[in-house]
């Protein structure tokens, strides 16, 4: 992350004798990106973080592309998906290219092994749910509208509440996931202008030091395989650390909108950066305040960018047809625009309440089989005023 932060007990000067109440030293370990010269975190282990008992495949991972024929705009309903499994188990993979895979998950059932995505970060965006993301950072709890930020180095489990329902939309990066380099000063400060702060990022704020024997149980996915790595002792038996890299919580509606006289850009929207795409909240805001202005965004080519956006909840001033866990896609090579009817009706409307997830890659999306299923086959032609069916789609 961009600021300093510790928690637990550390000795006063790094890569120094640091020494348990027996004698014995204490494990330190670097976390770090870029090699060294990205932020970096050091933590203080009972054990060394490097004895593992036994080594496993626990499974090959391969996404079902689909062969998507025509290229259209296309809406994906994805209400529908099955809940079951944990917060991995229950992933339905549903577009992916060599930057991002992106998913959708309603986890019923508690992680019982720890997870780490070894070649970048991972976001998780709750749109139902709450309950606890554990890792050897300590504990941090999550709730509706958060986005839980995992760098790559992190191992972690999701608990969820017993009883809540949850929902997920996931992240998963070929790289790192930072806050826009425009929104800070040389020194990784946030900036004035910054739609969020420091104040608005959540750390783990409870430290829980393990020290059992039995046998844990990582997964780490990496080169397309998950592998199983079974410990002795407890893997999250770390007694503080301290540094600028940590998982953290960012919740949505901590996003301050940036408006002005006429209709803003989806730039003003991005909330993260990562190499290959971007990430931006659409949050309840104030229209334009020009007397002659159109509210609705203007129809605009996708030169650059495939534009995934999931619609968490509220009412969509563009888009008809749309609901709660809806993904549209509007590819690159041709335009879009708002709904017939949407562009005059929003004039004099002052404000909005829609609240959404938008993803924009700099590479063409592949769908998966998963994604097609989930398919309103109709959406391509929404934007007539008397649109065709489903028949009517070539491929």
């Amino acid at each position: 992350m961009t600021y300093y932060y510790k928690l637990g007990n550390i000795p006063h000067k790094r890569h120094t004798q640091f020494r348990q109440a027996n004698g014995s030293l204490y494990h330190e370990e670097l976390i770090s990106i870029h090699g060294f010269a990205g932020v970096q975190s050091l933590l203080y282990h009972l054990h060394p973080p490097t004895q593992i008992e036994k080594i496993l495949l626990e499974e090959t991972v391969e996404i079902p592309f689909a062969e998507t024929g025509a290229l259209l705009h296309r809406h994906l309903r994805t209400a529908t998906v099955e809940t079951g499994g944990d917060a991995i188990a229950s992933r339905v993979p549903l577009m992916a290219n060599t930057d991002v895979c992106i998913f959708v998950a309603r986890p019923t059932a508690a992680m019982q092994y720890w997870y780490r995505f070894a070649h970048g970060d991972e976001v998780i965006f709750i749109h139902a749910g709450s309950g606890i993301l554990e890792s050897q950072y300590g504990l941090l709890r999550y709730q509706v509208g958060d986005y839980l930020v995992i760098p790559t180095g992190v191992l972690w489990r999701i608990i969820p509440d017993a009883g809540i329902e949850q929902r997920m939309l996931v992240i998963e990066a070929q790289g790192h996931i930072e806050p826009p380099a425009r929104y800070l000063n040389r020194y990784g400060q946030f900036l004035e202008h910054s739609p969020y702060c420091e104040r608005d990022i959540r750390p783990p704020d409870e430290l829980i030091t393990h020290d059992e024997v039995g046998e844990f149980e990582v997964r780490v996915k990496a080169r397309d395989r998950i592998t199983s790595y079974l410990y002795r002792h407890h893997p999250l038996d770390v007694v503080g650390w301290d540094g600028h890299l940590w998982p953290f919580a960012f919740n949505i509606e901590d996003f301050e909108p940036i408006t002005g006289r006429l209709h803003q850009p989806p730039p003003v929207h991005q909330t993260f950066e990562a190499p290959g795409f971007v990430v931006c909240s659409f949050v309840p805001r104030l229209f334009d305040y020009h007397p002659q202005a159109i509210p609705a965004p203007y129809n605009h080519s996708n030169v650059d960018s495939d534009e995934v956006i999931y619609y968490v909840e509220g009412n969509f001033m563009s888009r008809k047809g749309i609901e709660q866990a809806s993904i549209t896609i509007h590819p690159s090579g041709i335009p879009h625009g708002p709904h017939p009817g949407t562009y005059e009706g929003s004039i004099g409307k002052e404000r909005t309440n829609e609240l959404a997830v938008m993803v924009d890659t700099f590479r063409p999306l592949k769908l998966t089989k998963y994604a097609l299923g989930l398919e309103d086959k109709n959406y391509a032609y929404s934007w007539l005023s008397h649109p065709h069916t489903a028949e009517h789609i070539q491929g």
